[in-house]
């Protein structure tokens, strides 16, 4: 069923934030737990401690946000709102783009990268013409993406790495 979402997640960054990474829309999950990638079978959870080769200390959202900022990574989605059926990213209506600036302006971002195909053709077509700096894509560690092994997911995202000060 298609409903009408605003994007409920506040951005996550802070000053010395290097590298944002974006996704479409959070899931419904992921809204309701009130925090990023919260379906227990997206994959971005692991991925993303593996580019560094760590592990979460636990599987909270307190832990996320504090390894996410101490690697100097910024969070948030291309759209404020939308309609969607479900999660599926593909059912996407009348998107309306967040502000970027918000984060743009306020951290040391070098580098912005999208998570998965639709948040990428969104930002290129919504954001792009607006802050004008370009996005680079990775693929989406959604259970839907199941096609592409964990350790393709991790060598992908280790694109990031060269921005960042915290080095693996």
């Amino acid at each position: 069923m298609t409903q009408t979402v605003i994007h409920p997640i506040p951005p996550l960054y802070n000053k010395h934030s290097r590298v944002l990474l974006l996704g479409s829309m959070p899931s419904g999950a992921s809204r309701a737990a009130g925090f990023f990638y919260a379906h227990p079978r997206n994959r971005f959870w692991q991925v993303i401690p593996a580019v560094f080769n760590e592990t979460l200390p636990d599987d909270t959202t307190d832990s996320r946000k504090q390894f996410a900022l101490a690697h100097q990574i910024a969070l948030w989605d291309v759209l404020h709102s939308c309609e969607i059926n479900g999660a599926a990213d593909s059912s996407i209506r009348n998107p309306v783009p967040n502000d970027l600036n918000i984060i743009l302006e306020n951290a040391d971002i070098q580098a912005i990268f999208t998570t998965g195909r639709k948040a990428y053709e969104l930002y290129r077509r919504l954001c792009l013409p607006m802050i004008g700096r370009p996005a680079i894509y990775l693929p989406s560690t959604s259970p839907a993406n199941c096609a592409i092994s964990f350790d393709r997911l991790v060598s992908a995202y280790r694109q990031i790495v060269p921005y960042l000060t915290v080095q693996p």
